[in-house]
């Protein structure tokens, strides 16, 4: 099984915190999309005709696209790719996209999970943020995509902002339980250098993130998700049994994945892909022929680093025996011997290795620790 992700390079304005790639001038999506389609045959041998069991529509803002646009990709998709009976396919959406005609047509296109980019439930939090939506679209949006048969949605949410206490942050947490989605998504805020947030932070007119409360926020909604029935498989992802996200889980698990449209990335277990970062270079380079991506090989210490950094943070952990298995001998003898100095933040049950409450708050750091240079 495998995946692919496609990128949709536009929104309406720009949030600003983001640092993903995207662009405000909307007049030339056509152009990106055919181009998108075009790449799809391109890279039609890229999985090596393994069956798809996740697409994702990510971005950017995916809901930005037509009905015809959203057809003309899947179209080509089921052209050149086998999709498994049990497929997920998902698209992510701002709440102010919803509609009863957009998840109508979002279905009839095979669309059977939604990714909506709540952040917040708090109208200050989310001006600031400067989102389109505010508070009353997000819980409308959800319960509207609910009712119109939507089983499988996520949200997203963001703390650590300058607005956010411990208090309220339960409070939002509390409302994203009572909505009932199947999967929450929560990620900290980062100042990133080049974002509207990271000038102001440099002009002195936005402070740092406070890693204090952050770490208790964390801490909080790890326990309030759990006692309510959500698993944290992964550091940043819970979900209803049965509801781990495909997507998330492939890039989690080492499956391969393709990366279509401007900045994607792709992994096949040897290589790293990742796509021109310009929708008109991007667009420019597809359909004149012209090579669009850059590539790196990876070596054995490479893959065995990508294991680590992917595996430690979910609950599958890093097994002993694969390493030994995919890596030899004498890698596994540099994990036992760093891993054993981390017992505290790392526990073994047998031979998974996985983090332990404390270790999650560190866990990029500690999966440092245990790459090879």
């Amino acid at each position: 099984m495998a995946g692919i992700y496609i990128h949709i390079p536009f929104c309406r304005q720009a949030c600003n915190y983001c640092d993903f790639h995207f662009s405000t001038v909307l007049n030339n999506k056509a152009e990106v999309i055919e181009a998108i389609c075009k790449e799809v045959h391109l890279r039609k041998d890229y999985l090596e005709d393994k069956t798809l069991n996740s697409i994702y529509f990510g971005g950017g803002t995916p809901s930005l696209l037509s009905a015809q646009e959203l057809e003309n990709m899947m179209n080509a998709l089921k052209k050149e790719f086998a999709f498994s009976d049990t497929i997920e396919i998902t698209l992510e959406a701002n709440p102010d996209d919803i509609n009863a005609q957009k998840l109508k047509e979002w279905q009839q296109q095979g669309i059977n999970r939604l990714s909506i980019g709540l952040q917040s439930f708090n109208d200050e939090e989310l001006k600031w943020m400067n989102r389109t939506h505010t508070a009353a679209e997000s819980l409308f949006s959800v319960k509207l995509a609910q009712d119109k048969g939507f089983s499988s949605i996520t949200i997203d949410l963001i703390y650590g902002s300058k607005f956010q206490t411990l208090s309220s942050w339960e409070d939002t947490l509390q409302q994203a339980v009572d909505l009932k989605t199947k999967h929450i998504s929560s990620y900290n805020l980062t100042i990133e250098n080049k974002t509207l947030l990271g000038t102001r932070h440099l002009k002195g007119s936005e402070p740092p993130v406070n890693d204090e409360l952050s770490s208790k926020q964390f801490l909080l909604m790890i326990d309030l998700l759990e006692n309510t029935g959500y698993t944290q498989y992964e550091i940043s992802n819970f979900g209803l049994p049965g509801y781990y996200a495909v997507h998330n889980s492939n890039y989690w698990l080492g499956h391969h994945y393709l990366g279509l449209g401007p900045s994607a990335h792709s992994f096949n277990g040897i290589s790293r892909q990742w796509n021109v970062k310009n929708n008109n270079v991007y667009t420019a380079k597809l359909l004149s022929g012209k090579p669009f991506f850059e590539l790196e090989n990876l070596s054995v210490n490479d893959r065995y680093n990508e294991y680590i950094l992917t595996g430690l943070r979910t609950i599958w952990g890093c097994n002993i025996s694969e390493i030994e298995r995919l890596f030899g001998s004498q890698i596994t003898a540099h994990f036992r011997k760093i891993v054993h100095l981390k017992k505290d933040m790392i526990t073994e049950k047998n031979g998974v290795y996985t983090l332990s409450k404390a270790g999650k708050l560190l866990a990029d750091g500690l999966a440092a620790d245990l790459f090879i240079r």
